[in-house]
């Protein structure tokens, strides 16, 4: 399966976990799409602290361990809403994959320029 096809069947999941929660974020109406960005951006705020408290960052803690595989559960659970958000945002598999691609190419070219000042006008372009 290409990577495209992945992420599409990725969406197609979650649109269909959505659904069945009570959320069509494929066909939400426009007045509701600012309640459901800050929504899915404060779960995945939980879910990076989770993913955070996976990983020992006490310095001063000797008995922390790295939890992988709880880790591993919560970068899934960020994908979940982040599709989820994109969603919201009116974007397919096929727009995140080309935006990806695009934007990385813009980081590509700040690293090769030396990025050495914040200028974000280069994303302008890429709609």
């Amino acid at each position: 399966m290409k990577d495209t096809e992945l992420l599409k069947d990725m969406f197609g999941l979650q649109a269909e976990l959505n659904q069945r929660i009570g959320v069509d974020t494929t066909a939400l109406p426009e007045e509701q799409k600012t309640e459901w960005i800050l929504n899915y951006c404060r779960a995945m705020s939980q879910e990076l602290a989770e993913l955070t408290d996976s990983v020992p960052w006490k310095w001063w803690a000797k008995y922390q361990t790295l939890d992988k595989q709880n880790a591993r559960v919560e970068v899934i659970d960020l994908f979940h809403f982040l599709i989820s958000l994109a969603q919201v945002l009116d974007m397919s598999a096929e727009d995140v994959h080309d935006l990806y691609c695009r934007k990385h190419r813009v980081n590509q070219e700040r690293q090769d320029s030396g990025y050495t000042t914040k200028d974000e006008s280069d994303n302008q372009a890429l709609g």
